[in-house]
């Protein structure tokens, strides 16, 4: 597997050139339990968590409890559209300047191809790319085919064409979706020379989850962002542990889910 190196240093990644990123921006896109305790929850998963992903309102409120760790500033609100209501995708937010007073050391934005919107949306992350590099901030792009939840077009095909994309554009990092099977996930990888981690989508099993990034990261991926495969697991401590023996200690799934 060749190496790869993002534009510019994004600081979740360890040694081991992977990250584990937990992502708790889900407040603004959709109404989901487990995130009552934004505080307590990040003190517990920091434990093992690399970096969050939270918005602007979270970021300045809990501060304290995210200085130990690296804060990724969610840039844009990717709020679903409701029945009959026009789907607008994701849109800009943020920026530079608010990652720069938040103190997080990296922004995250979506970017839906062949979404009706995504001329706005390639728009307004190049803007973003080029406003952030700028004074040095690394750029995760999340680059879904369609939208948001879209797995019926989460084919190899769309989301390899949505992490170039992405890449070429200028992300430091891309996140993706699995497209369910390890050899398409390693071409994938293969045709991108950024980095590449996985995102875990609707809460499901554990012994599934980490089954997905046991392959993910088999296949020459850089490590995960997921939240609700996390935060909303019966012990969301004990998932997290799972994931860092699978991420960072090179267990495999069946060894992660032994451990208690």
């Amino acid at each position: 597997m060749k190496s790869r190196a993002s534009f510019l240093p994004t600081p979740f990644f360890q040694a081991n050139g992977r990250a584990l990123i937990v992502p708790m921006d889900h407040g603004t896109a959709i109404a989901v339990p487990g995130l009552e305790d934004m505080g307590g929850a990040m003190e517990r998963l920091g434990l093992y968590a690399d970096g969050f992903v939270v918005n602007y309102g979270v970021a300045r409120a809990f501060r304290g409890a995210l200085s130990r760790k690296g804060v990724c500033l969610r840039a844009d609100v990717y709020k679903p559209s409701l029945p009959g209501h026009e789907d607008h995708g994701a849109y800009r937010t943020y920026g530079a300047a608010e990652a720069l007073a938040v103190g997080a050391r990296a922004v995250m934005s979506m970017l839906y191809v062949h979404h009706p919107a995504e001329a706005q949306m390639f728009r307004e992350n190049a803007a973003l790319i080029s406003e952030c590099h700028a004074v040095g901030v690394p750029v995760i792009v999340e680059a879904l085919p369609y939208g948001l939840g879209q797995s019926a077009h989460y084919t190899p095909e769309h989301i390899g064409f949505a992490v170039r994309a992405a890449a070429e554009l200028g992300a430091d990092v891309v996140k993706t979706a699995w497209p369910g099977d390890e050899a398409a996930f390693r071409n994938i990888v293969e045709a991108s020379f950024v980095p590449v981690i996985v995102l875990g989508g609707a809460a499901s099993d554990a012994a599934g989850i980490l089954q997905m990034v046991e392959q993910s990261i088999r296949a020459g991926g850089a490590g995960i962002a997921i939240g609700r495969n996390v935060w909303q697991q019966p012990d969301p401590v004990l998932m997290l542990r799972r994931l860092h023996a699978v991420v960072h200690g090179g267990a495999t799934a069946a060894e992660a889910l032994e451990l208690r």
